[in-house]
This record gives C-alpha cells, sequence and structure tokens, in this order.
C-alpha cells in the first residue's frame, strides 16, 4: 500500500508542478489566438471568398485540407492555409466557400462546421488549468510559510 501511494503521490506532484502549467500555456497560447476568429466566422463575420484544395494531409485519425484563398472582391489572397470545417464532398483541386476572419493557420468553410466549439474548449481548459495551478502554487506557499512560523510555547500542531 505504502508503494502505491508514493507512486500517485509523484503523479500528482508531476501534474500539478508541470502538467498544469503546459495544459495552461498551450491552451491559452494556441486556443486563445483564434477563439475569436473562429466565433466570428460561425456567425458569417469576415471576409467570403474561395479556397481552393491543393493538398491534403492525413494523420491517424483525421485529414486536412490545405491551399489557396482568395476573396471573392479578388483583393485578399492567403496562400498554403488550411480549412477548418470542410465539407465532406472536398477533393484535391475542389473548391468551396470559405470566410477569412483572422485564424492564423486557416479560413473557415461556409458550411459551417464545429471548429469553433474545439477552439473554445482548448482555451477554456487552459484558464482552467491555469486557475487552478495559480490556486496550487497560493496554497503551497501559504502552507509552507505557515509551517515555518515559530509556534508559540504551549500551543501544539494540530
Amino acid at each position: 500500500m505504502g508503494v502505491l501511494t508514493k507512486i500517485d503521490n509523484w503523479r500528482m506532484k508531476f501534474f500539478l508542478w508541470v502538467g498544469l502549467p503546459v495544459i495552461a500555456g498551450l491552451g491559452l497560447v494556441f486556443g486563445s489566438v483564434d477563439v475569436i476568429p473562429a466565433w466570428q466566422a460561425k456567425s458569417g463575420d469576415g471576409v467570403v471568398g474561395t479556397f481552393t484544395a491543393v493538398r491534403e494531409d492525413c494523420g491517424r485519425r483525421s485529414c486536412s485540407f490545405y491551399g489557396s484563398w482568395q476573396a471573392a472582391d479578388g483583393i485578399g489572397t492567403r496562400d498554403d492555409v488550411i480549412l477548418y470545417d470542410e465539407p465532406d464532398s472536398l477533393r484535391v483541386g475542389g473548391t468551396t466557400q470559405a470566410i477569412d476572419s483572422g485564424a492564423r493557420k486557416g479560413v473557415f468553410a461556409t458550411s459551417g462546421g464545429y471548429t469553433y466549439l474545439l477552439v473554445t474548449g482548448f482555451t477554456l481548459a487552459g484558464v482552467a488549468a491555469a486557475v487552478g495551478w495559480i490556486v496550487f502554487l497560493f496554497r503551497t506557499f501559504r502552507r509552507r510559510r505557515s509551517e515555518s512560523q515559530p509556534r508559540p510555547a504551549g500551543l501544539s500542531a494540530s
């Protein structure tokens, strides 16, 4: 029983000291940058244009299309961007309407999707991890300070 407690205690300490700050950093840095553009695209705010799929990159669970985007008015263009919320019918060489709402690496298909929820969830996880880490640090340092305070004679530690 003592060995399991030490292992669990080690894992918990690692998570609190390393895991929470990493989750907070990733969620806040990568999620918060695109959360506003994702919600703007969901509501149709942004510049409408046409995305042309140049290549498809596939990982273990999903595929993503990369290509070029050109504004409907012909003025704005973006090259080598990812298409978020791509329609199932899209293939390399195909086109679809997409909104550029300022996302750092891509544009959003006008057909809609759930990227705004994923980005929001990622950002909220970062915020929750940051708050949790701050609370953990506050409690840890407060406890250490109170333990290092000398106790008046006659009082026992409880």
